[in-house]
């Protein structure tokens, strides 16, 4: 399938403070109370995202809080994060996690909840047997703490400063995994940081972070942008945690910035990409001497300046045996040689994946290699299930890019995600090696006169840095979405047409991705999202 330059050049994306997007229940304002805020992040109908904010307005340092609410009928929480919930009929009970117990004079802590139903603030709410607005005479120290849950965390404290508690962290290894792509050159015009990864809350909803891309020059692994990489300097405004660079340190970069993330997150894990759309032609010489690649690429990955940095190496090579931007013909034993004379000198502990075709047609990509015989040594696959159809056929017909299943008129038979996932497991993949992949852009024509997929076109859509392209935030307000088709969105506006998935969409995908028992999702990439992380709040929401 068309990949285009978005994997290699696509690029901007300034940050909207994630205030913007909450609304609160009260107003905190009473001076020597604690209080405790409740907030719509986000609301689809049918379910929603809620954030409530525990501020201490005392002049003392409390020892633990203890919220207890009543929710009108109609809605209820169905998964939490950073604070221990019970429940007895509408009635619930809020209390910190260990780590999120002391609150000094004047902080503030953020935990959240997905919930059923559209967004509605309590009726009742107390905290520390205190009014949550203020009044009483609030407790400094919280009774009894509830028992944990199973939910893990999912948003962090809505500020662009470094949080004043122990921030959330993303859950052990062994549940569901949601995996966003960092795109180096993201830090150019799109002006989008590892920094907006911690602002946005989506540092703690992900898993793991994908760095893309180094390079594949001559078999090789190779830098990609090393200006981008561990050049460049941050200023304290940019910085993760607020500290500008020095002219003398060792690291500046990305790379120092991801380290500063995984410090803030300590469960959060990075792999560095190869390969991808552009860079993908160096695996054909790579294929004839495995070894030495993967020589190369321990080399360059632990190189002592950034060794810490990265816990795995993800193999994006488009497409073994086949054609993408250059055609190979290594064979299709190639794909699984390199990864394990990867797997064979990285050692079991440390992370190798790989994102493969999601072409399940009769002859396709995926018949052309041995990903099965690949998976033994893969910690998973990411079948990149998205830009299935596109304006690169600029006559249409029009298509959505991202379809979960087949439709009446699809162009092309095997060209959705459930035919990928269902060869890749009859080819022996197990199911928990496969992640479900989502795109965080839409792709369009123009001159289109029909509504409904299937209709003519006279080229692409105008995108902001390539045509036929934009990021969902554009178009959830640029080009609202009008219908679904397969398991995704479409919409026309004036002459355009486009495709793209909506967190209404994405919850659809992860229940299919949930009773197919998918390891979890990836998503194609960070900047394309809301500055408040709708769609992959979505992901996490719908993973559970």
């Amino acid at each position: 399938m068309k990949r285009s330059l978005r994997r290699a050049l696509w690029a901007t994306g300034a940050v909207v403070a994630l205030a913007v997007a909450a609304v609160p229940m009260t107003t905190a304002s009473a001076a020597g109370s604690v209080t405790a805020t409740f907030a719509k992040v986000q609301d689809w109908g049918t379910g929603h995202e809620g954030r409530v904010t525990v501020t201490n307005g005392t002049s003392s340092t409390i020892n633990g809080w203890r919220i207890e609410f009543t929710l009108p009928s109609g809605t209820s929480i169905s998964s939490s994060w950073d604070a221990d919930i019970t429940r007895s009929g509408d009635r619930y009970v809020a209390v910190n996690k260990s780590w999120a117990s002391t609150l000094a004079p004047g902080a503030s802590f953020s935990w959240g909840y997905n919930g059923t139903g559209a967004y509605k603030a309590p009726v009742s709410c107390t905290i520390n047997g205190g009014s949550c607005t203020g009044g009483g005479t609030p407790t400094t120290t919280a009774p009894t703490t509830a028992p944990p849950t199973t939910a893990p965390p999912t948003t962090a404290p809505p500020t662009t400063a470094p949080p004043t508690t122990q921030p959330p962290t993303t859950p052990p290894p062994g549940g569901k995994k949601i995996v966003g792509y960092f795109a180096e050159w993201g830090v150019y015009a799109r002006n989008y940081h590892v920094k907006n990864i911690h602002t946005s809350g989506s540092a703690a909803k992900l898993t793991h972070i994908l760095y893309a891309f180094g390079n594949t020059t001559g078999g090789r692994c190779s830098i990609g942008d090393s200006y981008a990489d561990y050049e460049k300097a941050y200023t304290a405004a940019d910085s993760v945690d607020g500290v500008a660079d020095t002219w003398d340190q060792p690291l500046r970069g990305s790379f120092n910035q991801l380290r500063k993330l995984k410090k803030m997150y300590p469960n959060l894990k990075v792999l560095w990409s190869f390969g991808g759309w552009t860079w993908s032609g160096g695996f054909t010489q790579a294929a004839q001497n495995p070894a030495a690649f993967a020589d190369s690429c321990y080399s360059l990955v632990k190189d002592p300046r950034w060794a810490d940095v990265f816990d795995g190496i993800d193999v994006d090579w488009e497409y073994p045996n086949a054609c993408g931007l250059q055609c190979d013909t290594s064979g299709p034993n190639a794909f699984k040689n390199v990864v394990s004379a990867l797997r064979s000198k990285f050692g079991s502990s440390f992370l190798v994946t790989a994102a493969i075709t999601a072409d399940g047609s009769n002859g396709g990509k995926i018949d052309a290699t041995d990903y099965a015989g690949a998976a033994n040594n893969l910690n998973w696959l990411m079948p990149m299930t998205y830009d299935y159809f596109g304006a690169f056929n600029a006559q249409g017909p029009t298509a959505p890019h991202s379809p979960l299943y087949s439709y009446a008129g699809i162009p092309q038979q095997g060209f959705w995600s459930d035919a990928a996932i269902q060869k890749l497991k009859s080819k022996g993949v197990p199911s928990s090696k496969l992640l479900l992949g989502v795109g965080f852009y839409g792709r369009g024509w123009t001159g289109v006169t029909q509504a409904a997929p299937g209709g003519s076109a006279t080229g692409a859509a105008p995108g902001t840095y390539e045509a036929g392209i934009e990021d969902y935030k554009v178009l959830k307000n640029s080009c609202p979405a009008t219908g679904t088709v397969a398991g995704t969105a479409y919409a026309k506006c004036g002459s355009n047409w486009w495709s793209y998935d909506t967190p209404s969409t994405i919850g659809g995908k992860m229940s299919y991705a949930n009773s197919q028992g998918l390891g979890g999702a990836f998503f194609w990439e960070l900047s394309g999202d809301t500055s408040n992380g709708e769609l992959i709040g979505a992901i996490k929401g719908g993973l559970g």
